[in-house]
Order: C-alpha cells, then sequence, then structure tokens
C-alpha cells in the first residue's frame, strides 16, 4: 500500500532521476572480481613421489546445462505469462503501476521489454556463472519466476475497473 502512495507521489522524471543514479553507483560493482569468501582454498602441494588424482569440483558446470536451460525456461514463460496478464488487466480498464500505460498498450513495445527483462535475467546469470557464484546463478533465475508469477496472478486477481453501467427507463 505504501509503495502504490510513494509511486503516485513521484513523477515519471523523478523516477527516471533516481534510477540513473541508481545504476550510476551499482555499475562498477559488477566489474569488481570475484569475492574472496567464495574463492576455493589453496590445495596443499603434493609431496614428491605421490600421484595426485585429477578432481573436478562438485559445483563446475556448463552454463547451458539441463538445469540452467529448465530455469532460463521458465524464466521466460513466467515474463509470458505477465505479459498477457497485463494486457488482460489493461483491457480491464485497470492502470498499470511499474510502467507507462502508453509503453504496455503499444503490444510490440512492451514485448520486447518482457523479452529484455529475460535476456537481463539469463545475462545476469552468466556473469555470477563466470565469477564461480553458482548457487547465485541459479537463485537468479528462481526469484526472477518467483516475481513475475506473482505479478502476473496478482494481474489476474484485481478486479475490474470498468464503470459498472446502470439501465435506466
Amino acid at each position: 500500500m505504501k509503495l502504490r502512495i510513494v509511486l503516485r507521489k513521484l513523477r515519471l522524471s523523478a523516477i527516471k532521476k533516481y534510477f540513473s543514479i541508481g545504476l550510476l553507483f551499482s555499475c562498477p560493482f559488477l566489474y569488481l572480481p570475484a569475492a574472496m569468501a567464495q574463492a576455493a582454498p589453496a590445495a596443499p602441494s603434493p609431496k614428491l613421489g605421490s600421484v595426485a588424482a585429477p578432481t573436478k569440483k562438485l559445483d563446475d558446470h556448463r552454463f547451458w546445462d539441463g538445469t540452467n536451460l529448465s530455469l532460463f525456461a521458465g524464466t521466460g514463460a513466467s515474463r509470458t505469462l505477465d505479459y498477457f496478464s497485463t494486457l488482460n488487466m489493461r483491457r480491464r480498464g485497470r492502470q498499470e503501476i511499474f510502467l507507462n500505460n502508453d509503453v504496455v498498450d503499444n503490444h510490440a513495445g512492451f514485448a520486447g521489454i518482457e523479452a529484455a527483462g529475460t535476456g537481463v535475467s539469463i545475462g545476469a546469470a552468466y556473469l555470477f556463472h563466470r565469477t564461480g557464484h553458482h548457487k547465485l546463478e541459479r537463485w537468479t533465475s528462481i526469484v526472477h519466476i518467483s516475481a513475475a508469477t506473482t505479478g502476473a496472478v496478482r494481474n489476474y486477481c484485481l478486479k475490474t475497473g470498468h464503470p459498472t453501467s446502470t439501465l435506466t427507463p
């Protein structure tokens, strides 16, 4: 409820300004090296004469493995569900909260935004994969699926905003 009141008070220009400031301050953190807390400890050097068997870390996996493919498909499906639920909500006379109504009413542009959201989720998962944060890689998609599906269910649960017409004799 408080979020809705805050969003009504903020103008679109103010939202753009705060978003760009937040993006400006958060972008440098994307280029920092991986956290040392998640780095694997150095293995002791093998003794002379002993043969060390090559071992593979348990959490190493290919980026396009079966689990990630399923999670990315789920992200795309949940964004598609959000797309159709938002269009349904607009047809029923409700107002969009996060985007401008003109953006949502432009179906091709809105579909592009939803596809870009899926691409950003996959890109974030790839960055986590490359830096060795494999749990965060999976959780990025899980959180995205949860948020998009929750938003879609909320859109379908809203009551119709059209005024009821009464017949007058």
